[in-house]
C-alpha cells in the first residue's frame, strides 16, 4: 500500500472524497486541481503513486502524464476519468500510465483506486530493487573487471621483469664462457646460458601475450627450437618441430622447455660423432586429457652398457622436470638412433601429500 498520493482533479468534492477516502487507510494525499499543480509539486516532492484525471483545465491527465514519463525515477500513474471510452484507457497505457480506472461522482470507485494503486506501488518497489540489485551487480562486476585488468597488468609486468632479469644472467653466463679458458668450463657455461635462456622464452611470450594465464606451446617451442639451431655453429644437425597447438600453464610450460632443451642439446652433443643428422621434435594430443613430447634423432643410439659421455646433469634435470609434469618418461627401444617418449597430463599434475 502506498503511503503518500499525489491526485490531481479538477473538481473539489471528488478531490474531497478521495482524501478522505485514502485518508482512512492511513495514506497521506496530496490534492490539486489540474495537471500543472501536479507536475509542479512533483518536481518538489517525492510520492509513490500519481493520479490525474483525464479531462482537467491548462493541462489535461494525458499531457501531464508525458511529462511525468521523462522525469527520473518517477512514480507510477494512474488515470482516472468519468467517460466511458475506451481509447481513452488505450491512450492512457500507450503513453506509460500503470493503470486506468472509471470514477464516479459519489466515490465509489475510491476502493478500485485504492487497489490499484497498491499494485502500482508494490510493483514500483519491486523494479527499483531490481534496479538496484542489477546496479550493485554491475557495480561490482565492474570493480572485478578493474581488479583483473589491474592483476593481469601486474602479471604481465612481472613477466617482463623476470624474463629481463633472465636474459641478464644469461648474458653474464655467455659472457665468462667467453673469457673461460677450460674447454669443459666454457662448455658448462653455455648449456647453463641455454637452459636460463629456456626459461626466459616462456616468461617473454607471457608479456607478449595476451592471456597471461596461459602459454602456446606450440608457438613457445617453435621459438625455442629456433634458439638451439642458431646455437648449432656447426649447422649439421637439421633441427625440426611438428607440434599441435597447446595451451598449457606457465609452470609446465617451463618443465616442457626444460626438457627439450636438455634432450635437444644431448642429442647435438652425442647423436652423431661424424656426420650429423637431423633431430626431430614432435608434440601431440594423446586424448582429450593427456600429450606426448617426442625428441628423437637416427644417430647411434642409447646403450646403457657403455660408459656414459656426459655428466647425467641432463638426465638428471630431464627427470626433475618430468616429475614435475608427472609425466612418464621412456626411451623407445625399437627406434635405430635415440626415441625419448615423454606422455603428460594436459592440466596441472598434483602430487600427492607426504
Amino acid at each position: 500500500m502506498p503511503k503518500s498520493v499525489l491526485y490531481a482533479d479538477d473538481e473539489p468534492g471528488l478531490r474531497r472524497l478521495v482524501e478522505r477516502g485514502l485518508g482512512a487507510q492511513g495514506i497521506r494525499v496530496v490534492a490539486v486541481e489540474n495537471g500543472r499543480a501536479a507536475v509542479e509539486r512533483l518536481q518538489n516532492e517525492e510520492f509513490d503513486v500519481v493520479v490525474l484525471d483525464h479531462f482537467m483545465p491548462e493541462l489535461d491527465g494525458i499531457e501531464a502524464l508525458k511529462i511525468i514519463q521523462d522525469m527520473p525515477n518517477h512514480p507510477p500513474v494512474i488515470i482516472v476519468t468519468g467517460a466511458q471510452d475506451s481509447t481513452i484507457a488505450v491512450t492512457a497505457l500507450k503513453t506509460g500510465a500503470f493503470d486506468y480506472v472509471l470514477k464516479d461522482a459519489s466515490g465509489h470507485f475510491v476502493p478500485l483506486l485504492l487497489a490499484a494503486m497498491t499494485t502500482a506501488a508494490d510493483a514500483m518497489r519491486l523494479r527499483r530493487a531490481k534496479e538496484t540489485a542489477e546496479s550493485e551487480l554491475r557495480e561490482q562486476r565492474d570493480r572485478f573487471e578493474r581488479l583483473a585488468a589491474e592483476r593481469e597488468m601486474l602479471l604481465r609486468e612481472v613477466n617482463h621483469r623476470v624474463g629481463n632479469s633472465l636474459q641478464l644472467i644469461a648474458a653474464f653466463l655467455q659472457l665468462q664462457a667467453s673469457g673461460a679458458s677450460s674447454a669443459p668450463v666454457k662448455a658448462a657455461l653455455t648449456d647453463a646460458t641455454r637452459r636460463v635462456m629456456a626459461v626466459a622464452q616462456v616468461h617473454k611470450r607471457l608479456y607478449t601475450s595476451n592471456d597471461v594465464q596461459s602459454v602456446s606451446i606450440d608457438q613457445y617451442l617453435g621459438a625455442l627450437v629456433d634458439d638451439l639451431s642458431k646455437t648449432d655453429s656447426s649447422g649439421l644437425s637439421p633441427l625440426s618441430l611438428d607440434a599441435e597447438a597447446l595451451e598449457l600453464d606457465p609452470d609446465r610450460a617451463v618443465a616442457i622447455g626444460v626438457i627439450v632443451n636438455e634432450l635437444v642439446l644431448n642429442a647435438m652433443k652425442y647423436a652423431y660423432p661424424e656426420q650429423k643428422g637431423p633431430i626431430r621434435v614432435g608434440l601431440k594430443r594423446v586424448n582429450g586429457k593427456s600429450a606426448m613430447l617426442v625428441v628423437e634423432d637416427d644417430g647411434i643410439g642409447y646403450d646403457i652398457k657403455t660408459k656414459p659421455k656426459s655428466t647425467g646433469l641432463g638426465r638428471s634435470i630431464v627427470g626433475a622436470m618430468a616429475t614435475r609434469l608427472g609425466a612418464k618418461v621412456v626411451n623407445d627401444p625399437n627406434h635405430s638412433g635415440t626415441r625419448v617418449v615423454i606422455t603428460f597430463e594436459t592440466s596441472p599434475h598434483r602430487t600427492p601429500a607426504s
